[in-house]
């Protein structure tokens, strides 16, 4: 099978570096925010290092974050307000982070949405953005709400990805191998599709006087790295599997 790979996942907050793992190993990108809305999740908040004890929360209060709305439909309570609350759990790095003023530019470039845009979506999109272009990585998202798509409503957990990726054209699609049990490759196989899944694994890096800590968001990755080396982490540390090879 040849063809562009796809990745489609939901929108998160300056995600952990995993998710840019992905978005490096595709061609294009669906983001999913026609689903429920999960309150709790990393969609409207991420983890940062705190100075003085565990990992520190940013988050994003919305006006309406409830499992009552669709994902695309989380309005942001106040954007200004949250931008100045996010750079000042952040403010900590200057003194000891080498690119703590590139990382606060990259917050601004997410929080600078048109005059009267509150959509979570937007600003999560744009987050995503921000780092990929600080990153050199390619990114035109496609957002799934502002597509005309027509999907049939009974889909299961497994099935979005196929139909939205057969419709768009994607030769492959490639998921986080952490949700490969949603997946049937026959069916993928069936609509003329390869599916694959990206294994990532934890980097390790040095931060400064603190103890190294996986899995926060990538502001912490990146206060600390410069754009070359995160680069490379998001192909050294990260694997690509074909369905039909997994569990052989």
């Amino acid at each position: 099978m040849s063809g562009r790979r796809m990745g489609i996942m939901q929108p998160y907050f300056f995600p952990y570096l995993g998710h840019f793992s992905l978005i490096a190993a595709c061609d294009d990108w669906v983001v999913f925010d026609i689903s429920q809305y999960t309150p709790k999740g990393w969609m409207n908040r991420n983890r940062v290092r705190h100075p003085d004890g565990p990992p520190n929360w940013v988050s994003v209060p919305l006006r309406n974050g409830s499992i009552s709305i669709r994902t695309c439909e989380a309005q942001v309570q106040d954007v200004a307000a949250t931008e100045r609350m996010v750079l000042g759990k952040l403010s900590h790095y200057r003194k000891r982070a080498p690119f703590a003023r590139a990382v606060e530019a990259l917050v601004r470039e997410a929080f600078a949405l048109p005059a009267g845009d509150e959509s979570l979506v937007h600003l999560d999109v744009r987050a995503l953005g921000a780092v990929c272009a600080y990153l050199g990585l390619p990114f035109a998202p496609k957002i799934c709400s502002e597509l005309d798509l027509a999907l049939p409503p009974d889909l299961g957990p497994g099935d979005w990805a196929l139909e939205i990726a057969s419709r768009l054209g994607a030769g492959s699609y490639l998921n986080p191998a952490s949700g490969r049990a949603l997946f049937d490759p026959a069916a993928f196989a069936a609509r003329g599709l390869e599916l694959a899944f990206l294994q990532p694994r934890s980097w390790s890096y040095a931060a400064g006087p603190f103890e190294p800590l996986a899995d926060l968001s990538i502001l912490d990755v990146l206060m600390w790295n410069d754009p070359a080396t995160v680069r490379a982490a998001l192909q050294s540390h990260a694997e690509v599997v074909v369905a039909e090879s997994v569990g052989a």
